[in-house]
């Protein structure tokens, strides 16, 4: 990797007001990966209509866990019809990416095959497709103001509800929600 290339792997892309492509109009991201080749992201917080205990039915599992009513994200316009498990459990998975220590993504079935039998990832969220850009892709977009950055916070991707990820992501960079303008410009 060159010298001034800043990998934004672990970090959430904050959509500006202006975003006008409704694919990303309004959403968290959650970066997986990023380096010169391009980025990869899971939205998350955009439910579906779709909800865990479906997801498994259509896999032919017999779901014994509790979380039947979990929702289902749609995590990006890419793959749509592929599921994408955000965990935080360090268990080995036949296909799995190791984003941090503590932060993983998986897109084999043993994963829902364990969740379904109640032996998965304590903390998860499911998502079915993700956001991917090419080389140079993102740095364009974040040049344009199209995106705000910051750290990702497990709080914010696991434990806080829907309507409330957008503002305290926002939060974290210390702006009100309710401030942020449309209007975009340079210094």
């Amino acid at each position: 990797m060159s010298k001034s290339f800043s990998s934004l792997k672990n970090h959430f892309l904050i959509a500006m007001p202006q975003m006008a492509d409704p694919n990303f109009s309004g959403t968290l991201t959650y970066i997986c990966e990023h380096n010169e080749d391009g980025a990869m992201g899971i939205i998350f917080n955009r439910p579906s209509p779709l909800f865990l205990g479906e997801i498994l039915a259509q896999l032919d599992y017999d779901f014994k866990g509790e979380r039947s009513n979990a929702i289902v994200y749609e995590g990006g316009p890419v793959q749509q019809d592929r599921g994408f498990v955000l965990h935080t459990d360090k268990r080995k998975w036949q296909s799995n990416l190791s984003i941090t220590e503590d932060m993983h993504l998986t897109t084999s079935k043993d994963i829902l095959e364990a969740i379904a039998d109640n032996d998965g990832p304590d903390t998860f969220l499911i998502a079915l497709g993700y956001a991917g850009w090419g080389s140079g892709q993102l740095e364009k977009e974040l040049i344009e103001n199209t995106w705000l950055t910051c750290q990702a916070e497990t709080d914010t991707l696991f434990h806080t509800e829907n309507g409330d990820k957008f503002a305290k992501a926002v939060g974290q960079l210390g702006i009100d929600i309710n401030q942020l303008s449309s209007q975009t410009g340079h210094a």
